[in-house]
């Protein structure tokens, strides 16, 4: 996308948003007697019969539609593939039957995990005539051995797809088991058994090795691993799991950014372990760090966690938190990191109550957690996960379970150090103090003389204080907003979400505009008045970005938004400060590559332009809210990636005034005359 913003005349964006679906005809009566089925007639390219309906067998649906189970074709699809074996290989350890895992990166790009536990079972499957327990597994989706708890009390994968969807992108894979004194082996292409299940002699190991190179087909020629991340990745999960030693190996041929060829991870203390080779020579508040692992017996559940805290920030940001669900990342967090939150900030309250501190009255959970380096794993039965790449827990108890976990230890933490716990609660409480102090010396004035107002609460502003190059993000709901505050820059870009459609001012009183929360609340954040209030030096922000949807009710969004900004501070428009941002509809990938669709009609364009006849993996975007925060920053928010069209006014600025009142006026007969004037624009969207 060009990162150069395109102009756009006031309304031409947010007044020609998509096509709507035509509505579904209503349905005739069934007959009370059976009636003969009609004569099959020839089919053409728009019929819609049985021959239509394609039934995909086996793990066709994974190969034809790979981002439904991985995420996409890109690099870090090809990467979640390693990670779905390797849990495999963890959920073994986790539950003691494996004490070694090797992850050994081939020459020819092929990649081994190996582990000593049970074995997959080889032996015929009773439901599956002529097919052993290990082809199952491998050949058919939501097969395994974690759906009943008999297996693993906890593990990574709980949906049944992870192995088998590695078996069906993949172009060999090669199984080697140990088990019952025997050695067997099996292999399989792109989801399909090569051959039956051999037996390759008598052996007294036991374990699981898994060979597989990716297949091109589906990630592209010039998508493979880097030994780099997949070094990474099995060292972050030995920290996850103290009882297990992983050891890796690279082919020479292979090594790249000072990655060792050879090394064995092994962390006898966990994620204190792991926080300690995080923060390395960082200063830190308190001498040590407040970390542990706690199971709790009889609840098939435990907590383990690691946390400090510093004044100096750890790299480019302030603070980080890292969490996991049985070895699994959770990179969007969820209720376990809730519940990490929970026990924190209730911890030190309850703490400064009883050391008569009353300055902690205004310490926030985010006061707590602004400047520490935390990692939070929990161990859990049948968790939750928001998406098969499991990326957020969701799990409603893993919050009650870290809190009451975390909060007897925290509190001995506390008061066995009383000058290193007397040293955090300054520090936090000096965080909150300097958060009230940056939001008091943004108040500004309103028309009332007797009160000032702050900013208001959902804004979440820029860290830097210049004007120049600062943006701020007006987006519509809370789930839109999180997106944006994940992909945002924090130094140069705020978000302030809306509340769904905000009064339209064209047919509105002034003390009805005025008396408006939201509307409020936008002239607060800005740090301006309306009317002949407004000042150009005042506002806070070089440019004004209104991000909605891509669809009819994000375009009438944006379309309240402009005509506000148009009646009550119109130069702001002439100022070229008003922008309009412009989400994708459409996500299409193939082979490794993944372009972003404004509309249906620069779909077919990328169709046929980008992919030249084949057919790529399409998704529809619900909202900003479904966008994953990185996509959400290279489409929309980063301004190397991004396009925008800036609003403008037309020289004959009474045409604008004309067509503010004719479109969002307190005339409903003057819009449909508008209407049927321009019917010829509508008739895509209406259903005659």
């Amino acid at each position: 996308m060009s990162a150069s913003p395109v102009q756009s005349s006031l309304f031409d964006t947010a007044l020609n948003p998509p096509a709507a679906a035509p509505l579904a005809q209503a349905h005739e009566p069934v007959p009370a007697k059976p009636v003969p089925p009609p004569a099959k007639a020839p089919a053409t390219s728009g019929d819609y019969n049985a021959d239509s309906i394609e039934v995909l067998e086996g793990l066709e649906p994974v190969r034809k539609r790979p981002g439904m189970y991985i995420g996409g074709t890109d690099e870090r699809a090809l990467h979640h593939l390693f990670a779905e074996v390797l849990d495999n290989s963890m959920d073994e350890a986790v539950a003691g039957h494996a004490k070694l895992i090797e992850v050994i990166f081939e020459a020819d790009g092929s990649l081994t995990v190996k582990d000593d536990g049970r074995g997959i079972p080889v032996d015929p499957h009773p439901k599956h005539p002529g097919k052993s327990a290990l082809e199952v597994i491998m050949t058919v989706l939501h097969s395994g051995g974690k759906f009943s708890g008999k297996a693993y009390e906890t593990s990574g994968g709980l949906h049944g797809v992870g192995v088998s969807v590695v078996n069906a992108l993949s172009e060999r894979v090669e199984v080697t088991v140990w088990r019952d004194g025997f050695e067997s082996r099996q292999v399989f292409s792109r989801g399909k058994p090569v051959g039956g299940l051999e037996t390759l002699g008598p052996s007294k190991k036991h374990g699981t090795a898994i060979r597989f190179m990716p297949d091109p087909v589906i990630f592209g020629e010039g998508v493979a691993f880097r030994p780099s991340r997949l070094y990474r990745m099995a060292r972050s999960k030995a920290y996850l799991f103290r009882g297990v030693q992983i050891k890796w190996t690279c082919d020479p041929s292979r090594i790249q950014d000072q990655t060792p060829a050879e090394a064995v991870f092994h962390f006898p203390n966990g994620l204190a372990d792991f926080l300690a080779e995080r923060i390395k020579d960082v200063a830190t508040v308190t001498p040590d760090a407040f970390s542990g692992r706690i199971e709790r017996t009889g609840e098939a559940g435990a907590v383990e966690w690691a946390v400090t805290w510093t004044p100096q920030g750890f790299g480019e940001a302030d603070g980080f938190m890292q969490s996991y669900c049985n070895t699994v990342p959770t990179p969007e967090g969820g209720t376990h990191e809730a519940g990490f939150r929970a026990a924190l900030t209730k911890g030190l309250k309850t703490y400064a109550e009883l050391a008569g501190e009353k300055r902690a009255a205004i310490i926030t959970a985010d006061d707590v957690i602004a400047n520490a380096g935390a990692l939070i794993s929990v161990f859990i039965r049948n968790p939750e996960f928001q998406g098969q790449t499991k990326e957020r827990l969701s799990s409603s108890d893993a919050q009650k379970l870290v809190e009451t976990t975390l909060r007897d230890p925290f509190d001995h933490w506390l008061t066995a150090s009383p000058k290193a716990a007397q040293a955090l609660l300054d520090f936090v409480i000096e965080r909150a103090e300097d958060r009230l102090k940056r939001r008091k010396d943004r108040e500004v004035s309103r028309a009332s003389a007797t009160r000032k107002l702050r900013l208001p609460g959902k804004l979440a502003d820029c860290s830097g204080s210049a004007i120049d190059g600062a943006e701020i993000f007006i987006v519509e709901g809370d789930s839109a907003g999180g997106s944006a505050k994940q992909a945002r820059n924090r130094k140069t870009q705020a978000i302030l979400p809306l509340r769904g459609k905000i009064l339209n001012v064209a047919s509105a009183t002034g003390d009805k505009m005025m008396a408006n929360k939201e509307l409020s609340d936008l002239m607060l954040a800005l740090g301006v008045q309306a009317g002949s209030k407004y000042r150009d030096e005042d506002l806070r922000y070089d440019r004004v970005v209104i991000m909605t949807d891509a669809d009819v009710d994000g375009a009438h969004i944006a379309s309240l938004l402009i005509t506000f900004f148009y009646r009550t501070m119109p130069d702001m428009i002439r100022g070229g400060r008003l922008y309009l941002a412009l989400p994708p509809l459409y996500r299409l990938s193939h082979g490794g590559k993944t372009v972003y669709a404004r509309d249906d009609e620069h779909k077919d364009e990328l169709v046929a332009t980008v992919f030249k006849g084949k057919k790529p993996e399409i998704g529809r975007f619900k909202g900003l809210g479904e966008m994953m925060p990185a996509q959400l920053k290279e489409t929309t928010m980063d301004p190397a990636t991004r396009t925008m069209a800036r609003v403008t006014l037309p020289r004959d600025e009474e045409q604008v005034e004309q067509l503010v009142e004719d479109l969002m006026g307190r005339k409903p007969e003057q819009r449909f005359r508008f209407i049927q004037e321009n019917a010829e624009f509508a008739a895509a969207d209406v259903d005659i």
